[in-house]
């Protein structure tokens, strides 16, 4: 009977974490850095969506910045996107230790 109880459990917790997910490919993050010169968004899952650059950062002459810049928005897009993630996942994996399975 204990192992019909944690299978049923288990398919709940299956269909939450679908619903989660499909939830967060509907959620988006934005990261903005030198001022809003970059940004970068990303669904909730990490995906990267767009990144927008401002003309004025766009000079020849100073790829490195534009690059250095670009590469600072994505970093914290994701860092955005997984603390998202963690979020939203946080009550599911609480009730995974409950049962004493570990994520």
């Amino acid at each position: 009977m204990k192992l019909n109880n944690i299978m049923k459990q288990a398919r709940q917790m299956q269909s939450q974490m679908m619903q989660i997910q499909e939830k967060l490919a509907n959620e988006t993050v934005e990261a903005s850095v030198g001022g809003g010169m970059v940004s970068a968004t990303f669904t909730g899952q990490g995906d990267l969506v767009s990144i927008k650059i401002d003309p004025e950062v766009i000079n020849p002459e100073d790829k490195d910045m534009l690059e250095d810049l670009v590469t600072s928005a994505v970093n914290e897009g994701l860092r955005k996107s997984r603390e998202l993630m963690s979020e939203k996942m946080g009550g599911l994996t609480g009730a995974l230790g409950a049962m004493g399975i570990g994520m």
